[in-house]
């Protein structure tokens, strides 16, 4: 889930994704059905990006999963970049690019995203990564199931 930050108080609104494949938008203490996704095997990742379109991925029984784009209006798309296993999403602050991590095997690692519908570019190698947060001053965490490592601005 992610809260949307930014906004006049009330206004504001939570984003839970279940397995089912249901994104929840929840504001006012009531939860409605914002989007629909293919149904996960585990949790969604989602972010809000600086426009305010939220972005999710989640694992399927599919060979590669997609990372997907939902406007405000609950209308989905994907992004055209095609990953193995894409799990956390994160966008950097200041410049709001989209980062991505794959788990994969053979293609695991962080990807950024300059532009959503253009080519990924591997920033960091490695196996089984699992998320990515960025702090207020540019400062980068990866994690993996285990490890977390830092990558300063």
């Amino acid at each position: 889930c992610f809260t949307r930050t930014g906004e006049h108080r009330g206004h504001g609104a939570l984003y839970v994704g279940d397995r089912s494949g249901t994104i929840f938008r929840v504001r006012d203490n009531r939860a409605e059905p914002f989007a629909t996704l293919p149904p996960s095997v585990a949790a969604f990742h989602l972010a809000i990006s600086p426009t305010g379109e939220l972005f999710a991925s989640g694992p399927t029984l599919s060979t590669y999963d997609h990372v997907y784009r939902i406007g405000s209006d609950g209308k989905v798309r994907s992004v055209l970049a095609t990953f193995g296993r894409p799990q956390g999403l994160a966008f950097s602050p200041g410049e709001g690019v989209l980062h991505v991590v794959d788990s994969l095997a053979g293609r695991s690692g962080l990807y950024r995203l300059a532009d959503p519908d253009g080519e990924p570019e591997l920033l960091v190698a490695g196996c089984g990564f699992i998320g990515v947060a960025f702090g207020q001053s540019g400062e980068m965490a990866v994690a993996s199931n285990d490890t977390a490592y830092r990558f300063d601005s």
